[in-house]
């Protein structure tokens, strides 16, 4: 199964690559995927998750130009996420139950609310590397992406009998956080994507997990711009892409936001 869960992530990671381009260029999906820079119908042989990339060692058949190293990276990197998002689930559903039983019963002991669980997060996972993808390419948060993410994950979550209150709260405190920023600097620090990713963060992580992920996400992202900053490739000032910084903190809590203020409590107590 964690096999299936990876080898399902590639695919998935593939139609990422797609989507993200196709929303760029506004491009419908119906359309076979083509090379960018020679314009020719890639065949479906060249079209297999990160097989393809290497046995062209990272190049067009037809122009020989080099191919993105963004390609098998986001397949590699969704693969990994969903097979993490399986296991993490499935060690918290059924580490009570002993080996014998996770080893006899292993189709059986799935039940509809694992299942939906797994689905809801490979769901958030995907949606999450949509935004890191595109804000760090173009700067933007896209609304065709988290709005109907928002309405999803509500659904989803109040499905899996997570407090509507809880989520409706924690969306407030997600959006209005980046809302008031973005009042107080009249949209200088933050663009208008930030606050309807905070509000997708909240609905889908909760509270506190939200508070959490922002935090994380800010620690980071402070990490990374003096980074940059050190090595020449940033000033003072400079934009960053904040969203990058959100949706992978969003990830992180997602797999362990429990257990990441668990630690931080126990730092007062």
């Amino acid at each position: 199964m964690l096999f299936f869960a990876f080898f399902f992530g590639l695919i998935i990671g593939s139609f990422l690559n797609c989507l993200v381009w196709r929303m760029h260029t506004g491009e419908g999906l119906l359309n076979r995927s083509y090379c960018p820079k020679c314009k020719k119908q890639i065949a479906w042989y060249d079209n297999i998750p990160v097989l393809s990339f290497l046995a062209l060692g990272g190049k067009c058949r037809h122009c020989k130009k080099k191919i993105s190293f963004q390609y098998p990276l986001v397949e590699l990197l969704t693969g990994i996420l969903f097979a993490l998002a399986f296991y993490l689930n499935y060690q918290r559903d059924f580490a009570g139950l002993g080996e014998g039983y996770r080893a006899l019963d292993f189709f059986s002991a799935f039940d509809a609310r694992f299942i939906l669980e797994i689905l809801r997060d490979w769901f958030f996972i995907a949606v999450m590397i949509i935004i890191f993808i595109y804000d760090l390419r173009w700067y933007l948060i896209l609304d065709i992406i988290t709005l109907p993410a928002c309405f999803i994950l509500f659904l989803l979550n109040l499905t899996l009998g997570v407090s509507w209150l809880n989520l409706l709260l924690s969306g407030i405190i997600g959006g209005s956080f980046f809302l008031a920023q973005f009042l107080v600097s009249r949209g200088k620090w933050i663009g208008g994507g930030d606050i309807r990713l905070g509000l997708l963060m909240g609905l889908a992580l909760g509270w506190p997990n939200v508070l959490a992920a922002i935090l994380l996400a800010y620690f980071i992202g402070s990490i990374a711009g003096l980074g940059l900053i050190l090595t020449g490739r940033k000033k003072w000032g400079s934009e960053v892409p904040l969203g990058v910084f959100l949706s992978f903190a969003s990830v992180i809590t997602l797999f362990w936001g429990s257990e990441m203020l668990n630690w931080y409590l126990k730092l007062f107590y």
